[in-house]
């Protein structure tokens, strides 16, 4: 049987307000659901990795094992190397690949991860199907991601309901599903685990320092990354309707008693031993 190929576009692109959020993420505050089943000899697959971040963590994490990192974009792949590069690990190593169609025999990595991935692929179910067939017996495929449509900020804001009703609609008109975090289970269960350990995760922002950061990455990713290209040439949204956004994101985090969650989904499959 053919692999399916990926037929999404990914909506962010790899703007540096993009980047601003995935150095971020760690591990700890974007993968806290698997680190209990982590042991030291470990083979991990990172799927969607980014610049490495939570790539170097992992491999921090199984000093007698090894993770590689995967990602479509090759740019993107330099910084995870340099990531690994500056905490001096040996044991990853960063490919080109698609998840739909990944480039490993059967059974070979002990734990595939993929953080904020599954949105953004054309065909999730085939994505799940691929990344367990590369488990080992007795393994783990383990996915987050977040969903939108369960976001939820205080105080209220007209600008920023209309950025998230526009949020959803470019990335489904990109081909993914922006509101993944409800849906992984039953993916995961169509693609045919059957020990599915589902949980919820959130990030949390608050503090004044906290809600400038995430306040001027979104203002800035809305008016000048990616997504903001494919919101104006797919019709989506006027010039003037993103600036009118950026400027609610900024509002709002200016505001002392703001407060920001996102919501996140999380599976743990164990592969049949």
């Amino acid at each position: 049987m053919p692999h399916a190929r990926e037929t999404a576009v990914y909506t962010h692109g790899h703007h540096e307000s993009v980047l601003r959020s995935h150095t971020w993420r760690t591990a700890q505050n974007s993968a806290a659901y698997l680190l209990g089943v982590l042991k030291p000899h470990m083979r991990i697959l990172d799927i969607g990795c980014g610049p490495g971040t939570i790539t170097a963590d992992l491999a921090d994490l199984v000093p007698d094992g090894h993770v590689t990192g995967l990602d479509r974009e090759p740019g993107i792949l330099e910084r995870a190397r340099a990531v690994a590069d500056e905490r001096g690990l040996t044991n990853a190593d960063f490919v080109t690949g698609d998840v739909h169609a990944l480039d490993f025999p059967d059974g070979t990595f002990c734990v595939v991860h993929a953080h904020q991935v599954l949105q953004h692929v054309g065909d999730p179910v085939a994505a799940l199907r691929e990344m367990r067939r590369v488990t080992k017996p007795g393994g783990y495929v383990a996915v987050r991601d977040a969903d939108y449509a369960a976001m939820t900020w205080y105080p209220g804001s007209a600008g920023l309901d209309d950025w998230l009703d526009l949020y959803r609609r470019v990335a489904r008109a990109n081909g993914g599903e922006p509101d993944a975090g409800r849906r992984l289970k039953a993916w995961a269960l169509e693609a045919g685990f059957t020990d599915v350990t589902a949980t919820t995760g959130t990030w949390t922002y608050s503090t004044a320092q906290e809600r400038a950061w995430w306040s001027g990455l979104w203002a800035d990713r809305t008016v000048a990354s990616a997504y903001a290209e494919r919101a104006v040439a797919g019709g989506h949204a006027t010039r003037e309707r993103l600036e009118a956004a950026a400027a609610a994101w900024r509002e709002w985090g200016a505001r002392e008693d703001g407060w920001f969650a996102v919501l996140h989904g999380e599976i743990l499959c164990r592969e049949d031993a």
